[in-house]
C-alpha cells in the first residue's frame, strides 16, 4: 500500500515541539525516577554477528562502528579478536579509529586474552560458563575449574591496565550460591564490570530485577546486563536491570543475535530517553539510519511492526487513528516519542481502513480542491480497491480523483 511523506498536517497555530520528547501524561507515566543514569554497550558487531547466516566483512564492521561512534554509543564490542586474522584486524582498526570505548571478547584462556589485549581495545570482556548444564555438557569442566580460570583471566586483564568485564555465562540458570561465589571472587581479582547474562532468554522482568539487586549487594564492580529475546522479554529485562541498579546494558541494533536475538538498541535507548527521561547522550535522530545500515549489512529484514524502526512504527491507516493524528499526533502515538526523535517520518497509508480525513489530506497535498461529496466518493473507491488487496498508490488516487471529477487548485490559490 502507498504511504505518504506525511510531515506536518497539523494546524499551523500549534506550538513547535521539543524534538527530544513531548510531555508526560497522567497515569502510568507520572514518575520517571526509577533510572537516573544509563550506559549503552553495543554488541552488534560481536553477538549480533552471531545471528545464524549473518557475517560482517571488514568494511561492514567499520561502517557500522563509525555510525555507532558518531552517535555517542558508550561502548562498542568490536568482535572476538582471537577468532581469525581478519577479525583481529577489524577490531584493531575500530579501536584505533573510534573515540568511544571499544571492547574485545575473550574466553578465560590465555590466547584469547592476549589477542584481545594486542588488538588495542580499551576493555576486555572475558567469560566462562557457570551453569551446571553448560559446565557439564558444553565446557566439560567442574565448578572449581571454572572459578579458577575466571579469577586468573580477570587478574591478567587487570594487570594489563585495561578495563575488565567479567561474565558468568548462563547466569540466570546458575545455582545462586555458586554464582555469587564467582562474582565475589572475580570482583576481588579486579573486575571493573560484572556482566549478568540471560544467555538463554529465560529471565522475566521481576525475577531479573531481584537477581540484579542481589548481585549488587555482592560486588563493588559496576553491573552490566546482557539479555536475550527467546520469550520476547529482552528489552524489558534490560530496563528491569537498570531499575534494579545496573549501570549498563548490552544491546544490538534491530535486536539481532543468537537465536531470537538480543535486547534491541533502538528499543532500550528510546525507552530510557522517552519513558524514563534519561539523557543517554546518544544522538537518537540517527537511530533509523543506523537500523537501515545494519539491516542491509546483516541481510536480516526489519519486521514492519518492529518497535521504533519498523516501517509501521509511525504509520496510520485506520480512519479513526489517522483523523486523530492529523489533528494532533499525540492522540494515537506515544507522545513522548515522535518520528523526528528517531530520524523517521510519520506516514499515512491508503487502503481498506482509510478514512475521509486521510483521503482529503492526500488530495490536498497533491494539489486538488475536493468537495466533501468528492472526498466521500474517492474514499469509497480507495476502500474498495484496498479491500481487494490492491496497492493504493498515488497514481491510483489521482486516477480516482479524475474519475470523480475533482478539480485541481488554481495556481493563484496554491500560491
Amino acid at each position: 500500500m502507498e504511504v505518504s511523506r506525511y510531515r506536518c498536517l497539523c494546524p499551523t497555530t500549534r506550538a513547535r515541539r521539543d524534538l527530544r520528547r513531548i510531555e508526560f501524561f497522567q497515569g502510568t507515566l507520572d514518575s520517571t525516577s526509577e533510572i537516573t543514569d544509563a550506559r549503552i554497550f553495543d554488541t552488534t558487531l560481536r553477538d549480533g554477528e552471531q545471528s545464524p547466516r549473518t557475517s560482517f566483512n571488514y568494511e561492514d564492521k567499520r561502517e557500522i562502528a563509525a555510525v555507532l561512534d558518531e552517535m555517542g554509543t558508550h561502548v562498542i564490542e568490536a568482535g572476538f579478536p582471537v577468532n581469525s586474522d581478519a577479525e583481529f584486524e577489524a577490531v584493531r582498526d575500530i579501536a584505533e579509529s573510534t573515540s568511544v570505548t571499544t571492547c574485545g571478547l575473550a574466553r578465560v584462556v590465555e590466547k584469547d586474552i592476549e589477542a584481545a589485549l594486542d588488538s588495542g581495545v580499551d576493555m576486555v570482556h572475558t567469560f566462562v560458563s557457570t551453569s551446571d548444564v553448560q559446565l557439564q555438557d558444553s565446557m566439560h569442566a567442574t565448578r572449581e575449574e571454572a572459578l579458577e580460570s575466571a579469577v586468573e583471566a580477570v587478574e591478567r586483564i587487570a594487570e594489563a591496565g585495561v578495563e575488565c568485564m567479567f561474565s558468568p555465562m548462563d547466569a540466570t540458570r546458575t545455582d545462586e550460591e555458586f554464582l555469587l561465589e564467582v562474582i565475589e571472587a572475580t570482583s576481588a581479582a579486579g573486575a571493573d564490570w560484572i556482566n549478568i547474562p540471560d544467555t538463554c532468554g529465560v529471565a522475566t522482568p521481576r525475577r531479573f530485577y531481584d537477581l540484579i539487586e542481589i548481585v549488587d549487594g555482592h560486588t563493588d564492580a559496576r553491573i552490566d546486563v546482557h539479555t536475550h529475546d527467546d520469550f520476547g522479554l529482552a528489552s524489558a529485562n534490560a530496563i528491569s536491570g537498570f531499575e534494579a541498579g545496573a549501570s549498563q546494558a548490552q544491546v544490538s541494533v534491530n535486536g539481532i543475535g543468537e537465536r531470537a536475538g538480543n535486547a534491541a538498541y533502538e528499543e532500550v535507548v528510546m525507552a530510557l530517553e522517552a519513558l524514563y527521561d534519561v539523557e543517554t547522550g546518544i544522538d537518537t535522530t540517527r537511530i533509523t539510519e543506523l537500523s537501515r545500515v545494519v539491516e542491509e549489512k546483516s541481510d536480516i529484514p526489519v519486521p514492519a511492526n518492529k518497535p521504533v524502526v519498523g516501517r509501521n512504527a509511525f504509520s496510520h491507516e485506520s480512519g479513526i487513528h489517522a483523523a486523530g493524528v492529523i489533528q494532533n499526533a499525540d492522540t494515537f502515538e506515544p507522545g513522548v516519542m515522535t518520528p523526528e526523535m528517531v530520524g523517521a517520518e510519520r506516514e499515512l497509508v491508503l487502503g481498506k481502513h482509510t478514512g475521509a480525513h486521510s483521503v482529503r489530506e492526500r488530495l490536498v497535498d497533491a494539489g486538488y480542491a475536493p468537495t466533501e461529496a468528492e472526498v466521500r466518493e474517492v474514499t469509497r473507491r480507495v476502500k474498495d480497491y484496498g479491500a481487494e488487496k490492491q496497492q493504493v498508490t498515488m497514481s491510483e488516487l489521482e486516477r480516482f480523483a479524475t474519475e470523480v471529477g475533482v478539480d485541481e487548485e488554481s495556481e493563484e490559490v496554491r500560491a
